[in-house]
C-alpha cells in the first residue's frame, strides 16, 4: 500500500486493515505485532500458528501409489502410550482421525481390578480390553509404527501381543 505524508513523495510501507473497537470503519495499523506475521502461512490460512509444517523443496516430486493409498488400504492405526503411572492405547481411523476404540489403566473400571497400573499384567489387560472394544466397532486389523524414542520391547510389545492374541491383526512397521 502506498501512503503519503504532507507534500512528501509516496513511500511504500506495510500496513494492514484493522477495524476500530466501536466503529464500523476500518483503520490502518502496522501489520507487525511481536512478529506474528512470521508465523502466518503463505496463504494466511493458519494465523498465530507457531509450528510451520514442512513444505516440500520440490512440489512436483513424484508421490508413489503406496504413499497415496496407504491411508485407505490400512485405515486404522494403533497408538500406545506408556508412562510411569499408567498405560493407554487407542485405535484411530487415519482418514477421519476419529478414535474407534480406547483403553487405559487410568479409567475407573480397570483401576479397581489391577494391583499396579503400569506393569506387564496391566499392559496385557489393556490389550485385551482394547481388542474387545475394537471388535465391537468392527475393526479387525490395524497398523503400528513405534515412535522414534520407543523400542518395540517390554510393555509396548505386551500390549501389541495381547491384541494379536485376542483376534486383532496388527501389522508392525519397524525401521
Amino acid at each position: 500500500m502506498l501512503c503519503a505524508r504532507g507534500g512528501q513523495k509516496l513511500r511504500p510501507f506495510l500496513c494492514a486493515q484493522v477495524s476500530g473497537f466501536h466503529s464500523s470503519k476500518p483503520g490502518l495499523a502496522p501489520r507487525s505485532f511481536f512478529g506474528v506475521e512470521d508465523f502466518v502461512d503463505d496463504d494466511n490460512s493458519r494465523p498465530y500458528t507457531y509450528q510451520k509444517g514442512k513444505k516440500s523443496k520440490n512440489p512436483n516430486k513424484h508421490v508413489s501409489f503406496k504413499q497415496r493409498t496407504v491411508a485407505y488400504m490400512e485405515p486404522f492405526t494403533l497408538d500406545v502410550f506408556i508412562s510411569k503411572r499408567f498405560v493407554s492405547a487407542s485405535i484411530t481411523h487415519r482418514v477421519t482421525c476419529k478414535q474407534v476404540a480406547v483403553a487405559g489403566t487410568n479409567s475407573k473400571d480397570i483401576k479397581a481390578v489391577l494391583k499396579s497400573r503400569s506393569d506387564i499384567p496391566a499392559c496385557l489387560s489393556v490389550g485385551q480390553i482394547l481388542s474387545d472394544r475394537a471388535r465391537e466397532a468392527d475393526v479387525y486389523t490395524a497398523s503400528y509404527t513405534p515412535r522414534d524414542r520407543d523400542k518395540f520391547e517390554g510393555k509396548i510389545r505386551a500390549v501389541v501381543q495381547s491384541l494379536i492374541d485376542n483376534g486383532i491383526d496388527i501389522k508392525v512397521y519397524l525401521d
